[in-house]
């Protein structure tokens, strides 16, 4: 072999080694059919090819690896995987639940500018957590799923109905329900059992896997759940300036389609639930105002026990929907 055959592959092996950057991509959703996980998996599609290669991400679906979905955020920060959707991240981010006190954002347009405003303290916080908040996107919004009929908000009393944050439960609290937190997995059985009476999710959400068990729907809408798109800060810094950039900007179309998608997957799970028999109720004149008069004062309850940080961040949401 000549020197410039040795040099020649050399040089080979070297680029070689420079385009093999691959990530462990992960989600919490371990249904490929999800709008979540088609969107991750454009993610991943995209990325090699707008990198040429330089990235790959291999997305594992949830369950599929050995990490609880409260967990994701936890190892993102330690490595055990380089990217991931995260939809349970509020126990290692707590200040992102602000964004999903229930009756505090209305519509998609709330949404947009409540997120923009605590962009940077979500930003800091999971930075705080060895993470780098890519992007995210966020499900239809909240309403309830039952075992038994519900026309109006009073008629949860004394139910016990699954929730996925304190603040979900603080809602129920206030119409005399009875909150449990259960996993996803846990619900089918829960319900069979009556250990649970019902849930808050979306048609296009946990009601797409339950709604055999739930033939009720009251369209009451108590908060907006959302996930959150992350990497590894180390793995996310080793990328080269170009990358970085090509990879901000794919999650954050992805995340917006996702969200696209979703609110088209609740009109047609929607119609379809109610073909195979669900009842579904609009919600009760004067639920609202209601609802949203005797949550108000939690709002700012929530934030004072939380702390200064927390009470900048409820300031910063209010002012920016005008509320």
């Amino acid at each position: 072999m000549t020197l410039k055959m040795i040099v020649a592959g050399a040089i080979m092996a070297c680029t070689v080694a420079a385009h093999a950057t691959s990530w462990t991509g992960y989600t919490y959703s371990s249904v490929s059919t999800t709008a979540a996980v088609k969107g991750m998996n454009r993610i991943s599609e995209r990325v090699a090819a707008e990198t040429d290669g330089d990235l790959e991400i291999k997305i594992h679906l949830g369950k599929t690896l050995q990490i609880k979905s409260a967990d994701i955020t936890q190892a993102v920060g330690d490595g055990i995987v380089d990217f991931a959707a995260d939809y349970f991240f509020s126990g290692n981010v707590p200040i992102a639940r602000v964004l999903n006190l229930p009756m505090l954002i209305d519509n998609d347009q709330e949404w947009q500018k409540a997120y923009a405003a605590m962009q940077p303290m979500l930003e800091e916080a999971f930075e705080q957590q060895d993470v780098v908040l890519l992007g995210g996107y966020r499900y239809p919004q909240q309403v309830f799923f039952t075992t038994f009929p519900v026309d109006q908000l009073s008629d949860i009393k004394g139910h016990k109905i699954r929730v996925t944050s304190p603040e979900q439960g603080q809602f129920v609290e206030t119409f005399g329900g009875l909150p449990i937190t259960l996993s996803g997995s846990e619900v089918p059985t829960a319900l069979e059992r009556g250990v649970i009476d019902g849930v808050l999710t979306a048609s296009a959400g946990g009601a797409k896997k339950w709604h055999e068990f739930l033939p009720h729907n009251y369209r009451f809408a108590v908060n907006y759940g959302n996930s959150m798109i992350i990497a590894n800060i180390d793995s996310f810094e080793d990328l080269d300036q170009e990358d970085q950039a090509t990879l901000r900007t794919i999650v954050a179309e992805e995340g917006e389609k996702i969200s696209a998608e979703f609110i088209e997957d609740e009109k047609t799970q929607m119609a379809l639930q109610q073909s195979k028999g669900m009842t579904i109720a609009m919600a009760a004149d004067g639920d609202a105002q209601k609802a949203r008069d005797l949550l108000r004062p939690y709002w700012s309850e929530w934030a004072k026990e939380n702390g200064p940080e927390y009470e900048q961040a409820l300031a910063l949401v209010l002012k920016a929907i005008g509320k």
